[in-house]
């Protein structure tokens, strides 16, 4: 390429560099805001993570950047990871160069303050607290869409942010097809005789005790303690300030066990992911996740693939036992029922692995509709409601079991929720490939090992960071485009054998 080519591409990176470090500064506040803030302190940290999202727009849209990317677009036989690096911030500048530099800030001051009010509206269970913030949300969403242009459905767009190349078109096909295929085997399940037994997971569990062995677990499958760490907040969720420190949290239920348990697992296949993801990759803005779907995959397939499978409890549950004496006298049999039971629920976060999807599909249409402007403000209660009993047969008695218990919508993360959906897909992919690679799969689970499994979604997943498109990622691992057959056979064999049927 030669000595000035190489020499641009030294100073393009420690540009990125200087971005990452902003990037990464204004994560580590928003952790703090969301783990550990003084109330009282909320207001003037949201105006600091404004300045510094400030910073890092002026930064994203200079002259500067723009010289590097007309510099590097018009170069022939880029290798993969720079030829992603430059068309990956052509796409980020496109979109950030639209809107104006105010509306920007305006827009990510209202995020921070807009999740204050969603908190608080959450624990008072109070709807109209959360509105007003809500509403301009939507509003600068639907202004910023107007900047970036669309083609077809308006929330193309907004999908295209959390997976690049999946469309409503696409969606509703797909989606189609698992609800179809969800609502068939649910029919089968509930008149099926088997009724698993899950009284013993509503008795006392200490806080302490939980995440003793909520640490054990993800111990063992692989979180690095050493490079990050587990907190508590209102909602899960994982942040990654690079390589070395990525933290997940949790939330405690001292009379139920499962719900941080699995989030804790879910949360550590999130965490996992970021951890595997090269030190050569700083600096190019791909040391991340390829998309929100394949982050999702494996999330999910440490949840529910692996997490929720008869052969990790076959190792898991004797230390369970040994740490829990209100497990005394339940048969593995007994509890791995238990931890699948498929029950129809309220709430996503603690919904069974079979429903989860219709949770998804439900904000899925909602989203749609808000962004096309065919639901107000005022009646989205009223739809979310109305939709859990149709799809579910459930109906929320209030607001916070309601429409206001997921944290996305505060920061406008309009287009993430199918990402949730798409990782159960790609997921199931994923292990139908891995069983064939890895023949003796299910008896290293039994024995608690893990070590082949971590390295080979490191090998074939994590080590790319975002350098590929997901659709790529899929190909390049399974051999062929995302088939939702996979999930929905392993649905069906499943819980067939739960179930009896």
């Amino acid at each position: 390429m030669g000595e000035n080519f190489e020499m641009r591409l030294k100073e393009f990176k420690e540009y990125m560099t200087r971005i990452e470090y902003l990037n990464s500064a204004t994560s580590v506040l928003s952790w703090d805001m969301m783990v550990s803030i003084p109330r009282k302190g909320k207001a003037y940290r949201s105006d600091v993570l404004g300045y510094l999202s400030s910073e890092s727009y002026k930064l994203q849209t200079s002259d500067t950047m723009k010289e590097f990317i007309d510099y590097f677009i018009s170069q022939e036989n880029l290798d993969d990871v720079t030829e992603s690096m430059v068309r990956n911030v052509k796409k980020s500048y496109d979109q950030t160069k639209k809107i104006p530099e105010d509306r920007y800030r305006e827009y990510v001051v209202l995020a921070s303050n807009s999740f204050s009010a969603w908190e608080e509206a959450r624990a008072k269970s109070d709807y109209s607290i959360f509105k007003p913030y809500l509403e301009k949300i939507v509003k600068f969403n639907q202004e910023f869409l107007e900047y970036w242009g669309y083609e077809g459905n308006k929330y193309n767009t907004l999908l295209d942010l959390y997976e690049p190349g999946i469309t409503v078109e696409k969606l509703d096909k797909v989606f189609g097809e698992l609800r179809e295929a969800i609502v068939n085997l649910l029919e089968k399940i509930q008149k099926s005789d088997v009724k698993p037994n899950t009284d013993f997971f509503y008795k006392h569990f200490t806080k302490e005790e939980q995440e003793e062995f909520g640490v054990f677990v993800a111990s063992k499958l692989g979180y690095d303690f050493e490079a990050g760490r587990i907190d508590v907040s209102a909602h899960p969720f994982t942040t990654t300030f690079d390589n070395k420190d990525v933290r997940i949290t949790t939330r405690y239920d001292e009379n139920e066990f499962r719900g941080a348990l699995f989030s804790t697992i879910h949360e550590s296949g999130h965490a996992i992911y970021e951890q595997n993801i090269p030190d050569e990759l700083k600096g190019t803005g791909l040391a991340t996740g390829v998309s929100m779907g394949v982050h999702e995959s494996q999330s999910r397939y440490y949840e529910n693939i692996l997490g929720r499978s008869k052969e990790f409890w076959k190792y898991f549950y004797p230390e369970a036992q040994k740490r829990f004496k209100q497990f005394e006298g339940v048969s593995l049999e007994e509890f791995y029922r238990a931890i699948n039971v498929v029950e129809p629920s309220l709430i996503r976060t603690e919904s069974d692995e079979l429903t989860y999807s219709l949770h998804i599909i439900i904000r899925y249409e909602i989203e749609k509709e808000l962004i096309n402007g065919r639901i107000s403000l005022d009646e989205l209660p009223k739809v979310w409601n109305a939709k859990y009993k149709e799809y579910l047969g459930v109906e929320p008695k209030n607001d916070a079991e309601g429409v206001l218990q997921d944290m996305h919508w505060s920061d406008g993360s309009f287009g993430y929720f199918p990402s949730y959906a798409l990782g159960n897909l790609y997921g199931a992919q994923f292990l139908s490939k891995l069983l064939k690679d890895i023949p003796d799969y299910y008896s290293l689970v039994e024995k608690g090992d893990f070590d082949k499994i971590h390295e080979w979604l490191k090998e074939n997943i994590h080590k790319h960071g975002s350098v590929y498109k997901p659709a790529d990622i899929i190909k390049m691992v399974t051999g062929e485009e995302l088939n939702a057959r996979y999930f929905i056979e392993y649905l069906n064999k499943k819980y067939s054998e739960i179930y009896n049927l």
